[in-house]
């Protein structure tokens, strides 16, 4: 990436709703200010766009802008309510391959009050899978789903660069935050690639917890923790912890890192109820910049910026949001707080850490997955019916009679087994998990197997939705037990 001294670096900018075009133009006052060396190049989305017919919140000449420039300053943007409208954060991560969430939270005691001194925590958030993919179905009265798709690559991709930014940023510690004792192909292989991927890094030390109580402890004893690299939906969550625990939403900035394009941002939303009335915090999106001044080498400048912050804050000018008269000596509205910390440009803070940043594009060093080969096998189908009847018993004969190629071997409701020898306590819906397996003991069976089966299913007069293949890999089944199995 260029450096000050050469050419400027052309970054897309986004204004963004609510309050974000006030919290843009503070934060662009002090990017011009300093020694910055940024082109802007000034893009259209959000709710505009929405409702202009654009259904990704996107017009075609920003996504062009975007790809050019391959670096996205944002601020925040408002989804329109109803419609259907997705949202344009995970339409953008995934169209782009924003794979690396990255949030650095960090109190600032005693001069933002905090629920805890110490924090300093860098929590590196998986950005693309999960159930963030967004596919969902009703399949029956009862019952709706969502797909929680986790791949292999994906999990290469996030652990290695975890490990990645704690080399590069004298990072001692990197903890993985799963819940693998319940979703044990899911979460168990974000689990199992750290544990394969943790020993290249010896100088790191390394641990694992359940999502739960690590949520606990890190609100509770947040100094256990350096950086932590988690799943999707645990990351956001854990990020608004660590963030609202350490002072404010309204003081932390993120960083969407691709292999060849950056998003950076705050992780606020654009607060509509405040908009227009100068007294947003632009914290947030100015930490954001300074994570993009970082990422494209421009490190003086960032490390610049955040001191005159943190100098600002020490001296008691605060915004509304952090205002507190036993702490704060001024409050100031957006625009007083950007002149605040522009004056204090080349100054250090007294008592607060100093920052010190030595560049960061890291999305780049990540190598391609290389996929190996593997020995895969079709063992068994789960038919997936929708029967309204509550009788277990009753279903699991009638498709006991239509056994053949393909035998039945138990039915569940909701992951339980209810038949055979289910318990009457067992509340079932009316969606229906049937496994069927090869007669023989290993057997494999084909696609027209299944293709038959599902006609004597249809010819039975059932209903059957969807159909999940069960597979082999290496000789290992590749689907879950059911509970109770």
């Amino acid at each position: 990436m260029n450096k000050t001294s050469q050419e400027p670096v052309t970054v897309s900018i986004a204004y963004g709703d609510g309050i974000g075009p006030e919290i843009m133009k503070a934060v662009l006052s002090i990017l011009e200010a300093s020694s910055a060396n940024i082109k802007q190049d000034v893009v259209e989305m959000g709710e505009k766009s929405f409702l202009e017919g654009h259904n990704a919140g996107i017009p075609a000449e920003t996504w062009k802008s975007i790809q050019t420039n391959k670096v996205l300053l944002k601020a925040p943007i408002t989804t329109p309510q109803g419609g259907g409208y997705k949202s344009l954060n995970v339409t953008m991560r995934k169209t782009l391959g924003l794979y690396a969430n990255i949030r650095p939270t960090l109190s600032y005691e005693p001069y933002v009050s905090s629920k805890h001194k110490n924090i300093d925590v860098v929590i590196v958030r998986e950005n693309e899978e999960d159930l963030y993919a967004g596919i969902e179905h009703r399949q029956t009265t009862d019952v709706t789903q969502c797909l929680k798709l986790i791949t292999r690559p994906g999990c290469e991709r996030i652990v290695r660069y975890a490990f990645e930014y704690a080399k590069a940023n004298g990072r001692k510690k990197v903890s993985c935050f799963s819940k693998d004792n319940i979703m044990k192909a899911t979460d168990g292989l974000f689990h199992q690639v750290f544990n394969e991927i943790a020993p290249e890094y010896p100088e790191i030390e390394t641990d694992h917890w359940i999502i739960d109580i690590a949520t606990a402890k890190l609100a509770n004893e947040p100094e256990k923790f350096d950086v932590i690299v988690t799943l999707n939906l645990y990351g956001d969550i854990i990020s608004d912890v660590a963030s609202e625990i350490a002072g404010s939403v309204g003081l932390c900035g993120s960083a969407n890192i691709g292999k060849t394009t950056a998003m950076f941002e705050a992780i606020h939303g654009s607060a509509p109820d405040i908009a227009g009335q100068n007294i947003a915090n632009p914290s947030g999106l100015l930490h954001a910049a300074i994570q993009m001044l970082n990422h494209i080498g421009q490190s003086e400048s960032a490390t610049t910026i955040h001191n005159a912050w943190l100098k600002t804050l020490e001296d008691g000018v605060h915004t509304a949001d952090i205002y507190d008269p036993q702490l704060s000596q001024e409050k100031v509205g957006t625009q007083a707080f950007a002149e605040a910390v522009i004056a204090r440009l080349g100054q250090q803070p007294e008592k607060l850490k100093a920052a010190h940043y030595q560049g960061s594009d890291l999305g780049s060093v990540i190598a391609d997955y290389q996929r190996p080969h593997v020995k895969k096998e079709l063992v068994g189908v789960d038919v997936f019916l929708d029967w309204a009847h509550s009788d277990p018993n009753a279903i699991g004969k009638q498709l006991e009679a239509l056994n053949d190629t393909l035998v039945l071997k138990m039915i569940t409701n909701r992951g339980v087994k209810v038949y055979p020898d289910g318990f009457p306590e067992t509340f079932c819906t009316d969606h229906w998990r049937c496994r069927f397996i090869s007669h023989e003991k290993e057997g494999v069976v084909t696609p027209q197997d299944i293709i038959q089966l599902l006609q004597r299913i249809d010819e039975a007069g059932l209903d059957f939705i969807k159909t999940e293949g069960l597979y082999r890999f290496d000789g290992v089944n590749g689907f879950s037990v059911a509970q109770g199995e």
